[in-house]
């Protein structure tokens, strides 16, 4: 298995959660968007984001609006729609509830694991025993 494709699918996996929440803030334009999950090392690679985009405003979760520059083309701007404001706050609970499960899991001792099931296995010997 290879680490390094298991860590990317772990990235996108939270990528479109991400540009949700971006987004969220207010109008951005995808190149703020490119940068900010580049440096949080969410994405590196620039393509990923423009068909993600397009799915969001396909699905009714952003929309965009196009914005005179002065120092070039017009500039597309991303906003969340209403429901796009809903399926982020919907996102969020999950994401809430993934931390806390994975936590649950991945901050467990490897000692109380064992001695738990030490501590069950003498009691029901005990109790076995007694009777």
């Amino acid at each position: 298995m290879n680490l390094e494709n298991t860590q990317v699918q772990m990235r996108k996996g939270v990528l479109e959660y991400c540009i949700l929440h971006i987004i969220s803030r207010g109008e951005v334009y995808a190149s703020d968007m490119i940068e900010e999950l580049t440096s949080a090392r969410i994405m590196v690679v620039e393509g990923t984001l423009y068909p993600l985009l397009t799915r969001l405003k396909n699905a009714g979760l952003v929309e965009y609006k196009w914005v005179e520059s002065k120092s070039g083309p017009p500039r597309k701007y991303y906003i969340l729609t209403s429901e796009g404001t809903s399926f982020l706050e919907s996102l969020s609970a999950t994401w809430a509830d993934l931390i806390e499960s994975t936590n649950m899991i991945t901050l467990k001792k490897k000692s109380t694991t064992k001695a738990k099931k030490s501590k069950e296995a003498s009691s029901t010997t005990k109790s076995t025993t007694e009777k």
